[in-house]
């Protein structure tokens, strides 16, 4: 990674309210706090790390506004309102130059319909294929071996990175960024038990995408049996998780890996769920809801609430019942000599 910024180019990213110090260094690299050595850049975003900022040998480090400590020789403290999402746009400038978008065109091992409507400000890398009827809006940028299939359409400014596959009759809205890997609108997993054999129920629905959502890599999105499967706009979904068909996820919503959503699951909006969960079908999740990780979650969920544990309750109830599972063997052990105290007593 190259990196150069001065201290000058730092701030005017970062907005600091507060700056003290001062480095001749430039800025090659970014480091933890523990792990920095001259010409880093450092941050706290944890508060159980505040430790290390005195020690630290980055030459700046971002910090919350109420951190009073003092830099040390050829070193600056920067205070921002998030140090967290101070450093975010210094790496935004840094994926910018790292990985710069391609020119538009079609590149000349794809395949692409007579009748696709391809933006001329858009992009298709090698091996794409873009089928009868699909739609490929203004900038977006399609990686190598990406499919977008019959009928679909993706949204102007929407990145698909390599191995991505947009199924038939689905929409990619504005600014999405799928991750390699992604599949959305394979079939919905739909069987009837019928004269003994498994009998597949055709999945003609669909899949919407919403606008500035982000989609991990190797995730799955199914199609609708009918009507359609959604994510709403600014949700963010991690690698290798599981949408069932005809789920329904709403605005901002915040999924782990290694989720799994049974069919027709609504999630309601600024739903978090934890890594490791699983949710039945035919569920509905209420808007503010945090799910905690590994959870297993089989009944409705009202809204603006916590739940935790498998299957998963109330997160202070299910705190307490962790807490007593640990004392369990002690528990045991004191029933036990209590019966042998008094199957000694007197008869």
């Amino acid at each position: 990674m190259q990196v150069s910024f001065t201290q000058a180019e730092v701030a005017a990213i970062a907005c600091p309210s507060r700056t003290t110090g001062a480095t001749t260094e430039t800025i090659r690299g970014i480091a933890s706090l523990g792990s920095a050595v001259p010409g880093d850049i450092s941050f706290l975003g944890n508060p159980k790390y505040k430790s290390s900022v005195a020690s630290t040998r980055a030459s700046i480090v971002l910090l919350p506004p109420d951190y009073a400590g003092k830099p040390g020789p050829n070193q600056v403290h920067m205070a921002v309102d998030n140090p967290s999402v101070a450093l975010a746009r210094l790496c935004s400038r840094i994926e910018q130059s790292l990985w710069p978008k391609p020119r538009p065109g079609i590149h000349a091992s794809a395949v692409t319909a007579p009748d696709a409507s391809i933006a001329a400000s858009a992009t298709v890398g090698p091996m794409c294929i873009v089928e009868s009827g699909a739609t490929v809006g203004e900038r977006a940028n399609l990686e190598a071996r990406v499919f977008v299939g019959r009928g679909s359409r993706v949204g102007e400014d929407s990145w698909l990175m390599p191995g991505v596959i947009v199924s038939a009759e689905c929409t990619i809205g504005k600014r999405v960024r799928l991750q390699p890997g992604v599949v959305i609108g394979a079939d919905g997993f739909g069987y009837e038990f019928v004269l003994g054999r498994h009998e597949k129920v055709p999945q003609v629905g669909t899949v919407v995408i919403g606008d500035d959502v982000e989609i991990g890599a190797n995730s799955t999105i199914d199609r609708a049996r009918f009507g359609r499967t959604e994510v709403g706009e600014g949700t963010k979904i991690d690698n290798l998780v599981q949408v069932g068909h005809n789920c329904v996820i709403g605005r901002h919503c915040m999924i782990c890996a290694q989720c799994g959503f049974a069919g027709t699951v609504t999630l309601g909006d600024f739903v978090v769920v934890g890594g490791q969960c699983g949710l039945a079908g035919h569920l509905t999740v209420g808007s503010g809801v945090k799910i905690g990780a590994k959870s297993g979650v089989k009944d409705d969920i009202p809204p603006n609430t916590s739940v935790w544990g498998s299957p998963s309750m109330p997160l202070l109830l299910e705190q307490k019942l962790t807490v007593l599972r640990h004392r369990l063997p002690e528990l045991f052990k004191r029933v036990d000599a209590l019966e042998r105290h008094a199957g000694a007593g007197p008869g």
